[in-house]
């Protein structure tokens, strides 16, 4: 069995947890010994491997300067797989979690200008890119929308920053006003956007004649391909495992790798948080995720193993 682990694992005990509003919990995390947890950038993620089969990610959301704890937030989705169940109803103060990573595919890119919209618990790692755009001295607004004034999170922190912050709860408000919203974005301002698909997908569709790297967007659900997957068997060649395997139409590479026991880290196992991210030598991509940008994608070095496939008979791969 060859294991290719691109993140250590670590236990970390909860020292706090409170309320951030209805339904979000948050949460910080410190090592048992006190001792310092490794360094991220605004945009990184962890994941909480909850139980066996039950991992999840959550974005950093507190002062990447302080290395002696983090803090996430972590809405109950009362339709959700369960994750978010575990943790507002298991993870309580005292409470060990195994957390792997940071990971960061949502860095902030040095700009003049800023501007973020969050939806919902997309607050959360708009968070700490507000407080570095203001250490950096750039210009920034954020637009923050929630179906209600009380469930929005971190508003106490956020009203800090007066009124470069609109709050915009949809119960008295309506949808954000995108249109508006938009066209009034400086010319030079890099966009930063995270929540619900439907809000990213609007933003998105506005957004096809900015200059390329302009808008980046975080994804917590996959995102939905006009085209359907294909449907022809190829083949992957491992370097490092020095095997060759066929991935049938209805398997997965990840899957496929697995049942020859080479194993590459991995989570969501749908496109949307980067584990899986390997190295690509040589073969054409049908890029499958919901991670990498579009020039990251035409680059063709780097894919999501568990969703993207060969757009040829096949592809090497540094595992």
């Amino acid at each position: 069995m060859t294991n290719h682990s691109a993140d250590p694992e670590q236990t970390l005990v909860v020292t706090d947890r409170r309320a951030a509003a209805d339904g979000v919990v948050s949460l910080t995390l410190r090592r048992p010994d006190g001792g310092t947890l490794p360094a991220w950038a605004p945009g990184a993620h962890i994941d909480l491997i909850l139980a066996p089969e039950l991992e999840r990610q959550y974005s950093l959301c507190g002062d990447p300067d302080r290395t002696d704890h983090w803090r996430i937030g972590v809405l109950r989705e009362p339709d959700g797989r369960g994750g978010s169940a575990f943790v507002h109803e298991e993870v309580n103060v005292g409470k060990s979690v195994v957390v792997r990573g940071p990971r960061n595919h949502f860095g902030l890119d040095e700009a003049p200008s800023y501007l973020f919209i969050a939806g919902g618990i997309g607050i959360t790692p708009i968070l700490p890119m507000i407080a570095e755009a203001h250490r950096r001295g750039a210009a920034w607004k954020l637009w923050f929308g929630g179906r209600r004034g009380g469930s929005m999170a971190f508003q106490d922190e956020l009203a800090a920053h007066g009124d470069r912050v609109r709050f915009w709860p949809q119960e008295e408000k309506g949808l954000l006003p995108l249109d508006d919203i938009l066209a009034s974005r400086d010319a030079d301002a890099l966009v930063y956007c995270c929540g619900p698909e439907a809000l990213l997908a609007a933003v998105e569709s506005r957004s096809t004649e900015w200059p390329a790297g302009t808008l980046h967007l975080e994804r917590f659900s996959p995102k939905e391909f006009a085209e359907p997957v294909s449907q022809k068997a190829f083949q992957v060649t491992c370097r490092q495992s020095g095997i060759s395997v066929e991935v049938d139409p209805d398997r997965s590479i990840l899957e496929t790798l697995e049942e020859a026991d080479v194993f590459v880290d991995s989570s969501c196992r749908e496109g949307i948080c980067g584990t899986c991210e390997t190295e690509v030598i040589s073969g054409a991509i049908e890029h499958r995720d919901s991670v990498l940008t579009l020039e990251e994608q035409a680059a063709g070095d780097r894919m999501m193993i568990c969703v993207s496939r060969a757009r040829g008979d096949g592809l090497v791969l540094d595992v």
